[in-house]
């Protein structure tokens, strides 16, 4: 076994690749860029080499520099992660040339399965089952255009060297080809440093399968299961589970054994993942495969009590596989949320800035679920610009599905981050929809299910109950802490809706009777101070936690995807409040506003023009994406305030309509 290796990658994966090193007794070198010098992976790395500049073109994926930490550092081979060079064959080859182990498939696997194009060329030559496209190299957006409209609409372009939803576009209809070739070569050019595309018929409501496959360099290859991987936004991965609840046990045999030939195929050995596209009936085509570590391999971990990194360890070690199929069993059921600095209200754009608060839930054992959370962060690191916009992982298993589903939401109620836009009350949200409780899983589900964008949800009764509560005792707290006189009535505003509350202290905890209905609530083991961001508590037994910060008047109290303005007021106040106007918002109808903070890739209109609705104003990139901005409604350019090439902030104005 190796006692030093080199991580060829940053954040969450470089850590997670230490702990594993650290419990084998394997000394870790991490290299890093300008953005990542105080990153949490350096900070617990053995050995660290500065690479460059913050963007990955002049720093993670230059390989002569991570060649030159490895030889500088002594290390014995290189982890590359997932990203960067982890699929490149040439570096794979380099490594082995200069007597580094890559910690990955051997480089004629890469260049026969990694690369998009190869992959399905090799693959309709195996016999196996392809998506219908087209299989070459595409010259321009012309070309684009012909081979689009003979597969016919809808299709998908797709960077050849692509992975983690990086450089793929849908495209509907002719104008969403001419705008997305060109967007996706260029995603695809900063992400991976290869600009080839192809496009292939996109099937419609199909369902993401993959299979996890681990071979050695002896010739054995296992399965480990399934991974659904369905619910997904612009192509990239947001909830991850394992097993699948489509497949029965037919359909997950034979997709693990042509997972399997197809490794087998190529020698593979190493962890890698087959993909497939799949039908609800449970039919089944090869999509491609991605020849490293899956961002979603801790749920494979967590269902089959494999460490992925230790057996890629030991594969590229020379070890023989310790175990056979015939050993590995699925053992309950486990749920993967990504937390991404973006915006759910705001449809999901990149957010950046510093964690100003990062208090994940504790993992480990909790009330019939397990917590896992992988994240290469802590509390005031900074979300940059250069790189994914992930801050974790967080995973939850239990021996059941809905266990397991239940588990999330709770983990996703004590999850807290203050500082940027996170998309925690989006995954709140899905783990509470009926359809995802069923399992009725489609890639389009986000579209099906939030059709406008996210906005919240509105309470349940529960939840009503729970803001209830909570805003009561903290009121309390509040008032005896300002000298307010005791009382034990009030007016309750959730949003626009107002109860009539009694409270009573019983020693142990509050009790609160509703004076519409009678109904008596206790509230018991409470958890909050002043200042505090959470409140956690029970009511009528039933844990929960709620976001919490104060408001001019009262709280602003977010439990999972509803979020409501609290008040508790007494009875004549709650009268003369009531008289109060409500202040109307400012207008900014005629403004184009930027949704996020970026780099302003081109502006495409100019003073006087007439520009209609839908027609695109400008395009900015942010966390690695191009992001087209539209013309909400028809009007001529009065002012433009940013060009291309220039750095904006979110809520910047970039365009003001006359």
């Amino acid at each position: 076994m190796f006692s030093k290796i080199l991580i060829a990658n940053r954040g969450e994966i470089a850590v997670r690749v230490i702990k594993t090193c650290r419990r084998m007794g394997i000394k870790t070198v991490v290299v890093y860029s300008e953005a990542d010098a105080d990153s949490l992976a350096v900070e617990m790395a053995d050995e660290v080499v500065f690479i460059g500049p913050a963007p990955a073109s002049e720093s993670y994926l230059v390989q002569d520099k991570i060649i030159a930490a490895c030889l500088q550092t002594g290390a014995q081979a290189v982890h590359p992660g997932f990203g960067f060079l982890s699929e490149n064959a040439s570096f794979a080859q380099r490594c082995a040339d200069e007597g580094i182990v890559f910690i990955g498939p051997n480089p004629g696997a890469i260049s026969a399965m990694g690369d998009k194009i190869e992959s399905k060329k090799f693959a309709e030559k195996a016999g196996v089952s392809c998506v219908p496209g087209h299989i070459g190299e595409i010259d321009d957006t012309a070309h684009a255009v012909k081979i689009s409209e003979e597969i016919g609409y809808p299709v998908m372009i797709k960077a050849s060297a692509g992975g983690g939803g990086k450089g793929i576009r849908v495209a509907h209809n002719r104008r969403d080809v001419e705008e997305g070739f060109p967007a996706v070569k260029s995603e695809a050019k900063s992400s991976f440093g290869d600009d080839r595309i192809f496009i292939e018929k996109f099937i419609t409501s199909p369902r993401h399968i993959e299979i996890q496959v681990l071979g050695d360099k002896h010739g054995n290859v296992v399965h480990l299961f399934e991974r659904e991987c369905s619910i997904q936004r612009r192509n990239q991965m947001v909830i991850e589970e394992a097993p699948s609840p489509l497949l029965d046990e037919a359909t997950r045999a034979a997709m693990g054994a042509q997972a399997v030939a197809l490794a087998k195929a190529v020698n593979y050995d190493s962890a890698g993942t087959v993909e497939f596209v799949a039908g609800q009936d449970k039919s089944f085509y090869f999509l491609e495969m991605n020849t490293r570590l899956q961002v979603e391999h801790p749920v494979t971990e967590l269902i089959t009590g494999l460490d992925l990194v230790e057996q890629m360890l030991r594969s590229a070690a020379g070890e023989m596989m310790a175990f056979r199929q015939d050993d590995l069993k699925i053992n309950g059921w486990a749920i993967e949320s990504r937390i991404y600095a973006e915006d759910p209200y705001r449809k999901f754009l990149p957010s950046i800035g510093r964690l100003v608060r990062y208090d994940p839930p504790v993992e480990g054992q909790h009330e019939g679920y397990t917590v896992r959370n992988d994240a290469g962060v802590r509390e005031g690191d900074e979300i940059s610009m250069y790189y994914d916009p992930m801050i974790s992982k967080l995973c939850t298993w239990a021996p059941t599905r809905l266990a397991a589903v239940d588990g999330m939401a709770r983990a996703l109620e004590d999850f807290h981050i203050e500082g940027l836009g996170q998309n925690i009350p989006f995954l709140a949200a899905v783990m509470d929809q009926e359809r995802f409780r069923t399992g009725a899983l489609a890639t389009s589900y986000i579209v099906d299910e939030f059709p406008d964008g996210f906005d919240g949800t509105t309470p349940t009764a529960f939840q009503i109950d729970v803001l209830t509560a909570a805003g009561v005792a903290m009121h309390r707290v509040m008032s005896a802490r300002a000298g307010s006189p005791a009382r034990n009535d009030w007016m309750v505003f959730v949003g626009h809706a107002s109860r009539a509350v009694a409270v009573a202290d019983t020693g142990e905890g509050l009790t609160l009777t509703l004076a519409d209905d009678g109904r008596v609530m206790s509230l018991t083991d409470v958890v909050w101070r002043p200042g505090k961001a959470q409140f956690r508590g029970r009511l009528d037994g039933k844990a929960f936690t709620v976001n919490v910060a104060p408001a001019a008047e009262g709280f602003v109290i977010r439990h999972r995807a509803a979020k409501q303005k609290v008040l508790v007021l007494s009875p004549r106040s709650a009268e003369l409040h009531g008289k109060i106007p409500e202040k109307k918002p400012a207008d900014t109808s005629k403004m184009i506003i930027s949704p996020m903070p970026g780099l302003v890739v081109s502006m495409d209109v100019e003073v006087g023009q007439t520009v209609r609705e839908g027609e695109v104003v400008c395009v900015i990139e942010a966390m690695k994406m191009q992001n087209i901005i539209r013309a909400e409604r028809e009007g001529v350019v009065k002012v433009i305030s940013a060009k291309g090439g220039d750095s904006v902030a979110a809520d910047e104005v970039l365009v003001e309509f006359g």
